[in-house]
């Protein structure tokens, strides 16, 4: 539909969805989805194959993992425990916690804004082991190899000075990690996944680059290791809002004529707006909570014991 493609989104899945409405087959994508009734839970598994897929959905090639639960933002224990659950059985299929790895968690954003303090909230929830096996070697882990986990918060550029690349660089040239995992807030086209949508990748992550924000991408490529993406929409464009009010109107007219309705009605200058909702604070929490959990229960459930013969 006309207007949809100035609208921002770090959802792979919601980029799928718009070929699909223009019944348009994009070569080298491969999308997979399961759904579990019991649980409500979509989980949608799209794999960018080739250059051409890549381009097409403006996403580096690779595996782009989607949760989306409808209960995500109410706080119900037993619930974000599933969820968290299911967030580490795709980590432990990312990544192999066969042999002990070396892991540094980067909470990305702002945490003196809310709506862009779902990475630094993560990372504070995360058990750190690293300075305990510097400290007391593994032979303190009573015969188990317990994987190296570390984190580090790097701010926003109007803090530090610095992009967030520089700081994470340096951090994994000192600390060698086989593999980074990078949490973020993110942006969403549709209202109805802010706040109940995980988003989990292999190809890294852009920080800020859900609203306009282009900073360097922390991926392979820049920091010579592997690097995970995890991330929640919590904000939405503000033209996304307009736009899905008047969609009822928009099918009944022709594309010119949509282009041309939306070019007066919809502001350039709410395509620089973002929406968050008015319970951000308490749905942020148990965001962050979620996610370090399904962290630790990764890490923790793939401990492995040492071979005593």
């Amino acid at each position: 539909m006309a207007g949809r493609d100035r609208i921002r989104t770090d959802l792979a899945l919601e980029a799928t969805e718009r070929f699909k409405e223009e019944n348009v087959e994009v070569h080298g994508v491969e999308v997979r989805e399961k759904y579990d009734k019991e649980k409500d839970v979509r989980t949608t598994v799209v794999r960018i194959t080739t250059e051409n897929g890549a381009k097409t959905m403006g996403k580096p090639q690779g595996t782009y993992i989607t949760i989306e639960a409808p209960d995500l933002s109410v706080p119900d224990e037993d619930y974000h425990r599933e969820i968290s659950e299911e967030v580490a059985h795709h980590l432990k299929e990312l990544i192999d916690f066969s042999q002990q790895q070396s892991v540094l968690v980067v909470g990305l954003g702002n945490q003196d804004i809310t709506a862009d303090s779902l990475g630094p909230r993560a990372v504070g929830n995360i058990h750190m082991t690293r300075h305990v096996i510097r400290e007391y070697g593994l032979k303190s882990c009573s015969h188990m190899k317990m994987h190296q986990i570390s984190g580090i918060v790097p701010g926003v550029m109007a803090q530090t000075g610095m992009e967030t690349l520089e700081i994470v660089q340096g951090v994994v040239a000192e600390t060698k990690p086989d593999v980074v995992i990078a949490i973020d807030a993110l942006a969403a086209r549709s209202t109805a996944r802010l706040n109940r949508t995980i988003q989990i990748t292999d190809t890294g992550i852009s920080p800020g680059s859900g609203v306009g924000n282009h900073r360097e991408g922390l991926n392979e490529e820049n920091l010579s290791v592997r690097v995970i993406g995890i991330g929640v929409p919590t904000v939405v464009d503000a033209a996304t809002i307009v736009h899905d009010s008047m969609s009822d109107l928009l099918d009944a007219l022709e594309e010119e004529e949509q282009k041309e309705f939306l070019e007066e009605m919809i502001s350039p200058k709410l395509y620089t707006m973002f929406v968050t909702s008015k319970d951000v604070d308490e749905t942020v929490k148990y965001l962050s909570f979620t996610i370090s959990e399904g962290l630790n229960l990764a890490f923790s459930d793939s401990l492995i014991r040492e071979d005593r013969s």
